[in-house]
């Protein structure tokens, strides 16, 4: 049994603020071809998330401290919803369905979610991936 306490999220904290990408997953998963993929996600603020989908699987965020943003957007590149998780609102998660775009703002230090989604992992492909011009 892996209990999920405070020593467990500052220590992934950690390891998020010493990495380059400023953001650190600590696996539940045995292996990245388990079927189902199961994780504390670490981020810092400035860590950067492009605007995504997952054709072939739903994603689960639960936060389990800190803030995050979540955005959604059409096929049309236009914000559509946002929501910020935010424990002390009692705003806690959120689903987003397969092939749904989306993307994510971390807005404070130390922020943790439990992030859940159908395996294998497989990698984001370039069709995967949303650019909006400036």
């Amino acid at each position: 049994m892996k209990i999920i306490d405070n020593e467990l999220l500052d220590s992934v904290t950690k390891e998020a603020q010493e990495s380059p990408r400023l953001r650190m997953n600590y696996n539940f998963h045995d292996n990245l071809d388990a079927k189902s993929q199961r994780l504390l996600n670490a981020m810092e603020p400035e860590t950067v998330f492009p605007i995504h989908r997952h054709k072939h699987t739903s994603e689960t965020y639960i936060i389990l401290r800190g803030l995050l943003r979540v955005m959604s957007y059409n096929d049309n590149k236009e914000l559509i919803n946002t929501v910020v998780l935010n424990p002390l609102e009692k705003i806690y998660g959120v689903q987003i369905p397969a092939n749904h775009w989306h993307n994510i703002e971390v807005l404070e230090s130390g922020t943790v979610i439990f992030e859940t989604k159908d395996g294998p992992y497989a990698p984001l492909e370039s069709d995967d991936i949303m650019v909006i011009d400036k």
